[in-house]
């Protein structure tokens, strides 16, 4: 099968396991729910397991002989291999803090974190409805705010076990005008004065656009700017908080980002399954890649425990669509997630982007 078709297979239909697997982080922000898979052709897949909707899957995953095989009834589909968990994981802070409560390994080389545990949005009943920010934290499985100092440490030892090779910081939106910059950069700041490893940030449209080349002044590579869908309906309805900042004002967000960071090193996450209009995706798809954006397409990924956790993914058949016109539109406009230097384009473990990029589909 095709690299891309065998991937969003994956990801829109879920594994369903016999048997207890180990490394999945069942709640919290990002990619809960699944399990990363190594792929052949090297590729990565953060494959969903937890949620409802793949415990019904027709692909199942089973271990046998030292290998995992995905099957579909008797059909052997393809062998995968979990990413190893990492030793850093038994090991603690000079703190005193577990250092996978600081940061976790995502993909198969991106250390990742959430700096603030909290949003300002959830906190006034205006959260995401798919976004488990706060998940982990009422679960115990992390801290509210990470210190720069754990994060240091912890990133030094995933590099010193070789497992990574670029970070991505991202944080609950805070009530202030900059939302967040000023973690984020210090974060920054504090890996680049230790280490030369790509950074990538995330964060919502902050109110003065200067922050953007206070970030890249701090060593941070790359820049999400999440809007989550460009419909705009479905933005209200999932999204209340973050609809409050207008499409227009991601725009001139991405406009200005792209000035400091470049073509193709700014991203913005697109999830497909929110109940948007296909030809809002589209139309935002061409709009963005015209300024030099990253539109990272991903199928919804539910997460238990969030108001979203039974709702199903887009089928695969419409993903490819949506791939197929996404890849056209980013070939038309030069845009390439393939040079992305850092962060969740570079890391496509919950999206099918880079495949589609590499393979067609």
């Amino acid at each position: 099968m095709n690299p891309a078709q065998l991937k969003i297979e994956i990801l829109c239909r879920g594994l369903r396991v016999d048997e207890e697997v180990d490394g999945i982080r069942k709640v919290g922000a990002g990619p809960a729910g699944g399990r990363h898979l190594l792929l052949d052709g090297g590729g990565v897949v953060n494959a969903p397991i937890s949620a409802p909707f793949a415990r019904k899957s027709s692909l199942v995953l089973r271990r046998g002989d030292g290998e995992w095989i995905v099957y579909e009834g008797e059909r052997r589909v393809v062998e995968v291999k979990p990413v190893p968990v990492p030793k850093f994981y038994s090991r603690v802070t000079s703190s005193g803090i577990p250092m996978w409560k600081v940061a976790l390994l995502h993909g198969k080389d991106c250390m990742a974190t959430t700096l603030l545990q909290r949003c300002v949005r959830q906190e006034a009943g205006l959260g995401c409805k798919f976004c488990g920010v706060d998940l982990s934290l009422k679960g115990g499985l992390t801290v509210a705010r990470k210190r720069v100092e754990d994060l240091v440490e912890v990133v030094g030892a995933a590099l010193e076990e070789g497992v990574c090779e670029h970070v991505t910081i991202t944080t609950g939106t805070p009530a202030s005008p900059d939302r967040g910059a000023r973690f984020l950069a210090e974060a920054a700041q504090g890996l680049k004065k230790s280490y030369d490893i790509p950074v990538h940030v995330q964060l919502e449209p902050p109110r003065n656009f200067k922050v953007f080349e206070e970030l890249a002044d701090a060593g941070v590579d790359t820049v999400g700017v999440h809007v989550e869908t460009f419909d705009d309906d479905v933005r209200r309805r999932i999204c209340p908080g973050k609809s409050e900042i207008p499409l227009e004002e991601y725009f001139r967000a991405w406009r200005e980002a792209v000035s400091v960071f470049g073509d193709g090193q700014v991203s913005t996450y697109v999830i497909a399954g929110l109940g948007e209009v296909d030809g809002c995706l589209l139309w935002g798809f061409e709009e963005a890649a015209r300024i030099g954006v990253v539109p990272f397409l991903v199928p919804l990924m539910p997460i238990v425990g969030t108001e979203m956790e039974d709702v199903v993914p887009p089928s695969p058949a419409r993903m490819v669509r949506l791939y197929v016109a996404l890849r056209r539109i980013l070939l038309e406009f030069g845009i390439s997630p393939l040079d992305n230097r850092a962060g969740c384009v570079r890391c496509s473990s919950c999206s099918a982007l880079r495949e589609v990029m590499i393979w067609g589909v």
